[in-house]
This record gives structure tokens, sequence and C-alpha cells, in this order.
């Protein structure tokens, strides 16, 4: 054994030291929040405290104010003050070693939002959405949908009606375990390894506040033949436990759980039988035309899910 001196650490030592510390280093560090302020995000701005505590020490507020009426469209300089005090209390009792910064701008949030994430090289991009059904999507559009095609980060994805229900104390409590534990939808798809494979590089990378995870792989009982069922459900244990050990070989605890029956459903069901954090997932389809006639769990998972979501950009082919 190699030593420091007297009053040094053996090598052995401060790697126990070393392994310990970095373990409590956050998958995500830095965020964008944006917020309509009517969306119930507004709210997170009282529990930055909170918010460090779930591994964020760089959080940034985005507000795009409507332009001001009139022949010419110009800011609302008004509206922007006005958002700017609304915001104004995250700037208050910042805990040391944190940038908590305000992005105030006139126009339209599609347009603003893609330059905030060049501008402050955020981690994860936080966005409220109302559910809404794909055709009503189609017909009137979707901020939040557009951006999850066009983002270079993961967006987790938060339903308005829930943050604006949640008492102050239950707010903390959310604010501080938004990364401690997910449920990916996992089939064997392309999708859902990227998924696994996001997950293992960021933890890899910076061990993280993520505790477990809950791989779910739901058999749809679409088929009536009993064998290709059988045979289906043999697959799905063979790539589960695959997919568990690849999660497991970077530090997470992990179980599985195979079901029949509606993917959608199923899943919705087990995220809240097993208490998560949040569901993580991908998909290149999200928002497309294509939905419409071939369905996305993704996709469907983003309009109908009360759970956040985390959403894992993949790159277009």
């Amino acid at each position: 054994m190699l030593g420091l001196g007297r009053r040094g650490v053996s090598t052995a030592s401060f790697s126990i030291v070393l392994l310990a510390f970095l373990k409590n280093i956050p998958m995500f560090q830095s965020a964008l929040i944006c917020t309509d302020l009517t969306d119930g995000l507004y709210r997170l701005a009282r529990f930055i405290p909170s918010l460090v505590e779930s591994g964020l020490n760089k959080i940034v507020f985005l507000h795009t104010a409507p332009l001001a009426d009139g022949a010419v469209p110009r800011p609302d300089t008004e509206k922007v003050e006005q958002a700017r005090d609304r915001l104004s209390e995250a700037l208050v009792n910042v805990p040391p070693g944190v940038e908590v910064l305000l992005d105030i701008k006139s126009g339209r949030p599609i347009d603003h939002i893609p330059d905030a994430l060049r501008t402050h090289n955020v981690d994860l991009m936080i966005l409220g959405t109302p559910g809404r059904s794909l055709l009503n999507e189609k017909l009137f559009g979707s901020t939040t949908i557009n951006l999850c095609q066009r983002t270079p980060v993961p967006v987790m994805i938060l339903r308005p009606q829930l943050i604006s229900t949640y008492t102050n104390e239950e707010l903390a409590l959310r604010c501080r375990h938004l990364f401690r534990y997910f449920m990916i939808p996992f089939n064997g798809t392309e999708a859902s390894q990227y998924v696994i494979d996001q997950i293992k590089d960021l933890v890899t990378a910076k061990p993280s506040v993520l505790e477990s995870c809950v791989l779910c792989w739901v058999v749809d009982e679409v088929s009536r033949n009993a064998d290709l069922r059988q045979n289906e459900l043999e697959r799905a244990k063979r790539l589960l436990a695959v997919a568990k050990q690849e999660l497991e070989a970077v530090g997470l605890q992990v179980t599985t759980d195979l079901r029949l029956g509606n993917p959608v459903i199923e899943v919705l069901d087990l995220a809240i039988d097993y208490d998560i954090s949040a569901i993580a997932s991908a998909s290149r389809n999200v928002g497309k035309l294509i939905e419409l006639s071939v369905p996305s769990l993704t996709g469907d998972l983003l309009r109908r899910s009360w759970h956040p979501i985390i959403y894992f950009p993949m790159a277009r082919k």
C-alpha cells in the first residue's frame, strides 16, 4: 500500500473518499425552466434550495412575453418587467456556488428557447404541457412537442395542473426528488435501448443522484395466437435481463416488470405502483404525421401521463 505521509491518506482510502464524493455528483447539473407564468412552473422560483438538493447548480428561468399590439410588432417592455418581477424571488437566498439567472424575452417561445439553450449551455430543459389529443395537437399545434423535435438536450415535462395544486411542502419535496427513481418503458426497440445507453453514459460520466430504475415491458395482447404471445414473453425476459445487467453495471438498483396488456395503460398504472420520480423515454416519431398511423408510446405518455416525463431526443436519420 502506498502511503502519503504521517498525516496523509493512503491511496486506497483516498479512492474510497473520492468514489463517495463522486456518487453525490448529479446526473443533471444545469436546467432551463421555461414558463409562461400560467403553467405553475413559475412556482419553482420559490424552491431554489430544493432544486439544488436534486443536483442542479445552475438554474435559468426563461419567459417569453407576447409582443405589444400594434401595426408594427415590438417588445412589450411593461410585460417584460412584470415577468421579471414575478420571477425575481428565484434570486433570493441562492445557496453559495449556485448560479440562478432570469432570461426574459419578447416574442414566441418556439423562437427564443433554442437560442436560450445555446446561450446558457444547460444539461436539461424543463417544460409544462397540458394534456391534449394527437388530433388537437395536429390541428392547433403544441410548443412542447415541437421543441421535443428540435432540442439537443433531454426535456423534463411536467403537468401544469399538477404542479399548480401542490402545497409548498409537497412541491419542495418533489423538487428534491426530481431525478431519484426512473421508470423506463423497454421493448427492445432502438428507441428504448437509446434511453438505456443515455442513462448509462450520464451515470458513468457524472455518477448521480439517480438511485434506482424499473424496467417495464408490456407485451400487447393484440395477438390472439398463444404461441406467438409466449414467444414474445420469452424474448422480453431475455432482453430485460440484458438491459438490467447493463444498468446494474453502472451502479443502479434495477427492478424488472413484464406484463400483458395495453402498453400505455399498463405503463401508467406501473408508474403509480412503483412510486417513481419520472418516466424516461425516447422516440423518433413524436409530433410527426407518422404518429397518426404508427402510434408512439412516448408520444402517448407525453400527452397522457401525470408523472413527469424525461424525453431523450434522438438524432435525426
